[in-house]
């Protein structure tokens, strides 16, 4: 949603009419994952709300974007912000479905950040099934970041559980679930 939003403020300067509603419009779904984050609300209270609060918003707005893209010149910044939202509209609305998406994909690119800018020195992994892994283990530390789990403890655990757990658990390893499970 982050880009979706980049696109219309690039559209202010072409039609401010139009990119100032769509903006407003993506104003209201932050200032609801704002209240859910500020109250702790998570899991199936955050999917309730979202779908409460957020669906028709979103429902709305889909709407609309289809109803102005026939108003506008396809090339102009107003037309491109339209349709890339709309080309990816069911992946933008995805995440009020569920209590554990997030709005945006902010968190995840600010976490892999260090990784981009150092992409260089991971051009040399020996083989692409090597950087794929490499990038499996980032993501995955990447995870303990956001959820502040410390990252040794978190891989000399489930190293040493690996092998006797059972596969259709997998999930509760992860580094979000292994918190609260550890915790608790």
């Amino acid at each position: 949603m982050a880009h979706a939003r980049r696109k219309f403020n690039e559209a202010l300067a072409n039609d401010k009419g139009r990119a100032t509603y769509a903006l407003g419009e993506i104003q209201k779904l932050y200032a609801i994952e704002r209240y859910l984050s500020e109250h702790e609300v998570t899991g199936e209270a955050k999917r309730k709300n979202r779908r409460e609060h957020a669906v028709p918003i979103l429902k709305e707005m889909e709407s609309w974007l289809k109803q102005e893209y026939a108003k506008v010149l396809p090339a102009s910044a107003i037309g491109t912000a339209i349709a890339y939202s709309l080309k990816r509209w069911d992946k933008l609305s995805l995440y009020a479905t569920t209590g554990i998406l997030h709005i945006d994909n902010n968190p995840v690119e600010n976490s892999i950040r260090p990784v981009a800018v150092g992409r260089k020195n991971y051009l040399f992994a020996g083989s692409h099934a090597a950087a794929q892994r490499a990038a499996m283990f980032y993501s995955l530390l990447a995870t303990c970041k956001y959820y502040n789990v410390n990252p040794y403890d978190w891989l000399h655990d489930i190293l040493n559980r690996i092998a006797s757990h059972r596969i259709n658990h997998i999930e509760e390893l992860l580094p979000q679930n292994w918190k609260v499970a550890v915790s608790s």
